[in-house]
């Protein structure tokens, strides 16, 4: 058995649903104040706070969990310079709670949901695992956190870094949905069906079209990796960090294009300023995860991601 802590969110649910398909019994703990409780399509949930590291011990105990993968965090970079203090409860009081837990109940292996946001403004793209870590927000310092928590430890661990998730299941039947949406995609789509304005965050960057580049992964393609990567280890594999990417960045107007082939309507666009900490470009080298887990995506069309985002719930 699994335990999957945020399994209800948007990459959290598509885990799941990708663990139960490759044959894993799942059990998902989650708080609900970010996911949804449908998204979890019939696996066991366990509504509770990621701090209450005696109801997490009772929950790996009870359902005899081998592995954990750790999806629950606070991920707006906007609200976490906003309200610093959330972040660092949530996120890494979270994380040392999820390991007191663990260490009690005896489980020693953990899949853990970091992000690119570690690397801050990198010297140089694509960026590779070894770059040094200079977050630039609080969101990003708090990731860092957990991952030296998680390395401080006595815990097995595959630590991926993801970059944009972005994307919905194929078949439609799981979407993006969060309330306030800051992802661009979404926001795209949602300006292609209502006709209100998108607004760009700056359009003189030093790139091709003076939009910021950026790595786009489905997130059916992030789901796989983290089958892959409890796969790891409970075959005995050793710890490992991975950036989760493909090395193929899009930049903003790119994105707006695709929307606008995908589903045929005008994307209005207003021009706002730069968003302070925003690189021009951000990108991933993920020849670690292909190459020491057989990561290889399926979803690397950028017309194929949006078409799915578009018919997939979004409300």
């Amino acid at each position: 058995m699994l335990l999957v802590t945020g399994g209800a969110g948007y990459i959290g649910s598509h885990a799941v649903r990708a663990l139960r398909a490759a044959g894993h019994g799942v059990v998902v703990y989650d708080d609900l104040s970010e996911g949804h409780a449908d998204a979890v399509l019939g696996a066991p949930l366990v509504q509770a706070d990621i701090l209450d590291t005696e109801r997490l011990e009772q929950t790996l105990r009870e359902h005899q969990v081998q592995a954990v993968l750790h999806f629950a965090a606070r991920c707006y970079v906007g609200e976490s310079m906003e309200r610093p203090e959330l972040y660092w409860r949530i996120n890494r009081d979270g994380t040392r709670s999820l390991i007191r837990a663990m260490q009690s109940a005896g489980v020693d292996k953990l899949v853990f949901s970091s992000t690119c946001a570690v690397y801050g403004l990198p010297p140089a793209v694509p960026i590779v695992e070894s770059t040094p870590r200079a977050p630039v927000n609080v969101y990003g310092e708090t990731k860092a956190a957990m991952e030296d928590e998680i390395a401080a430890s006595d815990l097995r661990a595959v630590v991926f870094r993801y970059f944009n998730a972005a994307g919905a299941s194929a078949d439609g039947v799981l979407g993006e949905r969060h309330d306030p949406e800051t992802h661009l995609l979404p926001l795209a789509l949602r300006a292609a069906e209502t006709g209100a304005p998108l607004t760009l965050n700056g359009d003189d960057y030093p790139t091709p079209d003076g939009t910021c580049l950026r790595d786009y992964v489905h997130v059916e393609d992030l789901a796989d990796a983290h089958v892959l990567g409890v796969q790891h280890l409970l075959d005995g594999g050793a710890s490992l960090t991975a950036n989760l990417g493909y090395g193929a960045p899009q930049s903003v107007r790119q994105v707006i294009a695709s929307v606008e082939r995908v589903t045929g309507r005008a994307v209005p666009v207003k021009i706002g300023p730069r968003r302070p900490g925003d690189p021009p470009e951000l990108w991933a080298a993920a020849d670690r995860a292909r190459e020491q887990l057989g990561w290889t995506p399926r979803h690397t069309d950028l017309d194929t991601l949006v078409e799915h985002a578009w018919r997939a719930p979004r409300a």
